[in-house]
């Protein structure tokens, strides 16, 4: 995760809280599912403010330690979801020790590590047959709104990277697998914005272009009547995919 990109999100720590939404308990479960029996250490890498961390935490008796390379992201985290120890780090580089955790899940963030390096790294701390699991929420496009604001703040890394084909893992796991799930979130006007500034693209971009794409987006929500008491149902697809370590 050394890309300058994957590192700018404590800047808007507080826009992203606010921005990004949870994922659904039934693409975690399924994430999960394949742990031995008994298993509940359970590593979130890259966990940023924690919106998968408290998916995690739903998960009977299980254990969670939440990683990330950024200390604003975790102090949200904190916050957020308080008594689960974390750690700076990241899949590359993991402050755990060998089969220390019986899974190791990565929330909107398999996009900005380097694949090899990473699952060498997963594996030496994950356990044999332990799982890596990889979710990822993305604004559903196939409706018109959705793909025109998406034009407006230029498409992620991780929408690119899945657009192209489904994400690489190496030994020592498995193939994997995957399901998604469909679903909407009533959002606002406002939370619209905190989302577009929660993003690395619009993060790292001058003064000028960030005014552009607000200016764009209140253009966008207008037409569609979006009144700043109101909400809309933003629909996501939810992609997760797990493989087992060998």
């Amino acid at each position: 995760m050394a890309d300058g990109m994957a590192r700018s999100f404590g800047a808007e720590a507080g826009n992203y809280e606010i921005g990004r939404p949870d994922y659904p308990f039934d693409a975690v479960a399924w994430m999960l599912e394949p742990m031995p029996h008994g298993s509940r250490r359970i590593a979130d890498v890259g966990a940023g403010t924690g919106k998968l961390t408290r998916v995690l935490m739903k998960a009977p008796d299980a254990e969670i330690v939440a990683i990330d390379p950024d200390a604003d992201m975790l102090a949200a985290l904190r916050a957020a979801v308080p008594g689960v120890p974390t750690f700076l780090g990241t899949a590359e580089s993991l402050p755990l020790p060998d089969a220390g955790v019986d899974a190791v899940v990565l929330g909107q963030a398999w996009h900005w590590v380097d694949p090899a390096s990473a699952s060498a790294e997963i594996g030496r701390v994950v356990r044999s047959g332990g799982v890596l699991g990889l979710i990822w929420n993305l604004r559903d496009e196939r409706v018109d709104w959705v793909r025109r604001l998406t034009g407006i703040m230029h498409g992620s890394n991780a929408e690119i990277m899945l657009g192209e084909g489904d994400p690489v893992v190496s030994e020592p796991f498995g193939p994997l697998e995957q399901q998604s799930w469909e679903w909407s979130r009533a959002i606002t006007r406002e939370q619209l914005h905190s989302m577009a500034s929660s993003r690395s693209y619009v993060i790292t971009s001058s003064d000028a272009e960030k005014a552009r794409i607000r200016r764009e987006m209140d253009e966008l929500f207008d037409e569609l009547g979006l009144a700043a008491d109101a909400t809309i149902d933003l629909p996501y697809v939810t992609r997760a995919f797990r493989a087992v370590r060998a």
